[in-house]
């Protein structure tokens, strides 16, 4: 009896070592790898600079990643295959530009803002004076030394004065008769009164009334260039045309 229950005790003692033995070599299996998460897309936008004034443009620009639809207020949506862009946009009033951009990483917005400006005025368009219209068509006349003749190469000249001034019958001129510095001074007022009247007697020949013109001498006293040259002379040496009387 003694033997058949000690036999029993040893069937379950190797009964119980099997059992621990085969839960001790079980694998387990392993835990499921799951995708890693799609990236965040990233998102810019700006304008350089971003004041403007009325009437003109300037370009927007942006940059994203990850982005599968990218779209800007007020322009709608724009190309997302690329990473970056740019529009001009011509805003009427300061307004800010608002982007956003989407992907399976979620959803990316920027912002950016262009102050519109008021233009400056434009200068109005004002009509010439007559004083500008006279110091702008009409040539003075020049005199060779110690004369007060006209001479054949100032002819001409004074022939387009006389056509110019009858286009204006309401513009009144001075003639002023001008010397070089040689010669006293009581000679060359005298010789600038000559030349003055000589280029008014022209002008009446050619049929432009008296009564608009006046004329003065100022002899050597108010030169138009001071160098002691022949060239500098024959500039004093003149008719000189000035607005008003």
């Amino acid at each position: 009896m003694k033997h058949e229950m000690k036999r029993s005790i040893n069937r379950v003692v190797v009964l119980a070592a099997s059992l621990t033995v085969g839960a001790c070599t079980r694998k387990v299996a392993p835990a499921p790898v799951l995708p890693p998460a799609p990236p965040a897309p990233t998102a810019s936008l700006s304008t350089n600079p971003n004041t403007v004034e009325e009437g003109q443009s300037r370009t927007l620009t942006w940059q994203t990643t990850n982005a599968t639809d990218v779209s800007i207020d007020g322009i709608g949506v724009v190309e997302a295959v690329e990473p970056s862009g740019s529009r001009q946009v011509t805003p009427e009033d300061s307004k800010t530009y608002h982007l956003t951009a989407k992907g399976d990483g979620g959803t990316q917005e920027a912002d950016t803002r262009v102050t519109v400006t008021a233009a400056p005025p434009r200068p109005s368009a004002t009509s010439p004076t007559e004083e500008d219209v006279l110091s702008q068509n009409v040539k003075d006349t020049f005199f060779d030394y110690d004369k007060y003749e006209i001479q054949a190469d100032q002819q001409g000249s004074l022939q387009a004065d006389a056509q110019f001034l009858q286009q204006y019958p309401n513009i009144r001129f001075t003639i002023e008769g001008h010397c070089d510095e040689r010669s006293s001074i009581e000679y060359n007022m005298v010789l600038g009164t000559s030349r003055a009247d000589a280029v008014k007697h022209a002008l009446t020949q050619a049929g432009i009334s008296g009564d608009r013109i006046q004329t003065v001498s100022y002899g050597k006293e108010k030169p138009f260039c001071t160098d002691n040259t022949e060239e500098c002379w024959l500039q004093n040496r003149r008719g000189h045309f000035v607005y008003g009387k």
